[in-house]
């Protein structure tokens, strides 16, 4: 393609190259210096094995750019088949770390299936849906087909004991459902159970409320008295299978995230110790940070997986407001360029991939800094990009990858 660098998305690369050095950076301080001494030699190796897989991923990245983009139409069904089976074996005979059974390992190398899985759900889908002109989300049967392809890779993730993942997974339901063209109304009433059920975790007499408001959403919005009775009788369900899960269905170290979400100080040693020191790590940075490994939560290793799932908590602490600040700057960035570039294209495939991409990776930035702050029980989800992990950022490279390809493409890439 001549003058290729013209219509080469370098906004987008960039945020995906900013949030590796500052995820290198967190991870460095969190396992280096005086931290060290507290940690296992295999951790102690995330720096540099990190700066591998970041190696690994910029040629992907650039491989990809080599690549017709309907290469991803035609393995799209095939990748998700693979990913299928190899998830299902994970659940048998994958590695458990963490109470989730979520690795499984290839020829000495351990993969976590799962975070493939993501994109698979999403090229499938996305392929399904514009496979042909007359399939649409806007009807029942293909709207259907379009959730079990969802759901069944969710099903496998969970039953892995990661609900973190799972959760992710459902949420492309509504977004990629919404974009090909599913109602206002049906869109709201299908996220109505996520909502309510936040809501009924943290007071059942708040679910119902909550409940109440949406089904007189769905009703002002669609105007289906059957839609309407719907929403409020799931809305009624999820009240009273919350109740039931936190008491009789959820594992004991789970119910203890849902007490320790609600109330952290219930149990400030136990339960509600790795949401407190995030939370004063976050506030003890002040403006301007401690310092880089300066942070006494961090070097002093108190703060709970300060390399993964609280790495949030570790740039706040030693870079302060301007540096949180400044990832979440550079997130909202990557987001808005992925959605702009799904605005901007011509095929739809193209579209949905993207606005796919985009779901995902809002989702874990949503759930891992609410779980840092707060806002959501501790779920266990990587920050995409900043997070250690070999696997999650493999993957969530490959997804940048795509998007860059399908942008570079675009004016070739624009019929069914």
């Amino acid at each position: 393609m001549k003058e290729w660098h013209k219509h080469f998305d370098w906004l987008l690369l960039f945020c995906w190259g900013a949030l590796a050095v500052i995820g290198l950076i967190a991870i460095y301080s969190a396992t280096q210096g005086p931290v060290s001494e507290f940690l296992p030699s295999y951790i102690q190796r995330n720096f540099s094995n990190q700066l591998t897989w970041i190696f690994i991923s910029a040629i992907a990245i650039i491989l990809l750019q080599f690549t017709a983009p309907r290469s991803f139409q035609q393995v799209a069904f095939i990748f998700y088949g693979v990913c299928l089976f190899l998830g299902i074996i994970t659940i048998f005979l994958g590695t458990e770390a963490g109470g989730a059974t979520r690795w499984l390992v290839i020829g000495g190398l351990r993969i976590q299936v799962s975070e493939f899985m993501k994109l698979a759900t999403i090229l499938a889908v996305a392929q399904y849906l514009t496979s042909r002109r007359d399939i649409s989300a806007e009807k029942l049967g293909p709207a259907l087909t379009s959730v079990i392809l969802m759901v069944i890779p969710a099903v496998i993730v969970l039953l892995q004991n990661d609900t973190g993942t799972a959760l992710v997974m459902l949420s492309l339901i509504p977004v990629m459902l919404f974009w090909s063209g599913l109602p206002y109304g049906i869109s709201l009433f299908i996220v109505s159970p996520a909502i309510i059920g936040y809501f009924a975790v943290l007071n059942w007499q708040w679910g119902l409320i909550v409940a109440i408001i949406l089904t007189v959403g769905v009703f002002l919005i669609q105007r289906r008295p059957s839609l309407t009775m719907a929403t409020f009788i799931v809305g009624l369900l999820i009240v009273i299978g919350v109740q039931v899960a936190l008491y009789q269905i959820l594992q004991p170290y789970q119910q203890a995230r849902i007490e320790a979400f609600i109330n952290p100080s219930m149990d400030p040693e136990g339960a509600g110790w790795n949401v407190m020191q995030a939370k004063t790590a976050i506030g003890s940075g002040g403006v301007f940070g401690k310092g880089f490994m300066e942070g006494t939560q961090t070097q002093l290793r108190f703060l709970p997986e300060q390399w993964t799932d609280f790495i949030f908590p570790v740039i706040a602490e030693e870079f302060g407001f301007i540096g949180a600040g400044l990832v979440l700057f550079i997130f909202g960035v990557l987001l808005l360029r992925l959605l702009n570039n799904a605005g901007d294209h011509k095929h739809p495939f193209a579209q949905l991939v993207m606005v796919g991409v985009t779901g995902i990776f809002f989702m874990h930035l949503l759930i891992n800094i609410g779980s840092a702050t707060g806002l959501f029980p501790v779920i266990g989800l990587p920050l995409p990009f900043v997070s250690y992990g070999g696997s999650s950022f493999l993957a969530n490279s490959i997804m940048i990858g795509i998007c860059l390809n399908l942008r570079l493409y675009q004016r070739t890439f624009t019929t069914f």
